[in-house]
């Protein structure tokens, strides 16, 4: 592949696009949040997810709640790096750890869009890599990316490992993997990625210690935050699992989640279950396209593991949607079909879609929000 230069002139379009579509969700919600009282800080810093975030910020790991049914919600299952950042944010600028998380996730956010554009661009040009940025801003749940939450800075970290990973700067791939492994378990689909494209590597003849060492780099900050809590639990390698566990959490293959679906489709909720239905398919659908795109070895294995972790998790139906943002290469293919359209007419969708976005978020978030 030609090297591009990736500085800021190239990618202020896409960056511009990710900051207005954001931008239009904030607005939106203040006024949704005017009209019924509710804060936009309040719903965006300190529910959820992130008060126990900010919890670890200010604490360290150790708080639990036990719940009426004998379960137990340990802070083990968040994963350290947004709670560090978010201490050293507050610990400069004095805010508050929730009010820290967002500024974390405003600037991992931009550069998540920075990441995606840049592996966009490199593949299908500036035009594509512009719409998938804008296309990724303006997904349904994309007020997460808004959040103290970790998905924008997974994310980013994740795009950025997988252009390196294009570009064979294999360290600079393996540093980012180890760090998206402080992140999210997600993880595991940044770390495969990086494998896959070295055994590839290897295949085509080509070796170097630096591809070595990436590739030995990859699965280190996962790896040391489940030895660390198999240690503090005296569970060993499977610590973790049981943190997992006590939240619902784990990987049946879908089974959960079809009899999920199941119940809507035998209830009065009928039309959620059809909804459900329709977009799985959806994701799956565009998938497919983005194996018949020819997108590279490396985004195949990455996407397909986000989307299988999501879909076939067992707890936590409702946040499906938000689980999936991180699998910004679905959007390369819906970028490249809108990039066949006139400007003005690729623009005018983009703009419906994302003013959608913004009312089903602020809906969304003053409703029962992101579990």
């Amino acid at each position: 592949m030609p090297v591009k230069d990736l500085g800021f002139r190239r990618a202020a379009p896409a960056l511009a696009a990710f900051a207005a579509v954001r931008l239009l969700g904030l607005s939106v919600l203040a006024l949704w949040g005017a009209a019924v009282d509710s804060s936009p800080h309040t719903l965006l810093s300190a529910r959820w997810d992130s008060l126990w975030y900010a919890r670890i910020a200010a604490e360290g790991y150790g708080y639990e709640v036990l719940l009426p049914n004998g379960d137990v919600h340990s802070n083990l299952a968040f994963f350290p790096l947004l709670p560090w950042l978010e201490r050293l944010v507050a610990a400069v600028t004095g805010f508050s750890y929730g009010s820290a998380g967002l500024v974390v996730s405003a600037v991992a956010g931009l550069a998540a869009a920075w990441g995606i554009f840049a592996v966009a661009d490199s593949l299908y040009g500036r035009r594509v890599g512009v719409l998938a940025v804008a296309a990724w801003a303006a997904l349904p749940v994309a007020i997460v990316q808004s959040m103290a939450y970790s998905e924008s800075l997974f994310t980013a970290l994740a795009a950025w490992s997988l252009y390196g990973v294009l570009r064979g700067r294999w360290i600079t791939a393996g540093l980012l993997a180890a760090a998206a492994g402080l992140t999210r378990p997600v993880s595991a689909a940044v770390v495969a990625a990086v494998w896959v494209a070295a055994v590839l590597a290897l295949r085509r003849g080509e070796r170097s210690w630096r591809m070595a060492a990436g590739a030995l780099l990859a699965p280190l900050g996962a790896a040391a935050y489940v030895l660390w809590v198999g240690a503090r639990t005296g569970e060993g390698l499977l610590g973790y699992l049981d943190v997992q566990g006590g939240w619902g959490n784990g990987f049946d293959g879908g089974w959960a989640f079809a009899r999920f679906i199941g119940a809507r489709l035998a209830s009065p909720a009928f039309p959620a279950g059809i909804g459900l239905i329709a977009g799985v398919a959806l994701v799956l659908w565009l998938y497919r396209l983005c194996v018949r795109q020819r997108q590279p070895a490396a985004l195949l294995v990455y996407c397909g593991i986000v989307v299988a972790l999501a879909l076939c998790a067992s707890g936590y139906f409702g946040s499906k949607p938000r689980l999936l943002l991180p699998a910004f290469p679905l959007m390369l293919p819906v970028a490249a079909a809108l990039a066949r359209l006139r400007t003005g007419r690729a623009a005018a969708v983009l703009v419906s879609v994302a003013s959608v976005s913004a009312v089903y978020g602020a809906f969304w978030l003053n409703g029962s929000g992101p579990p």
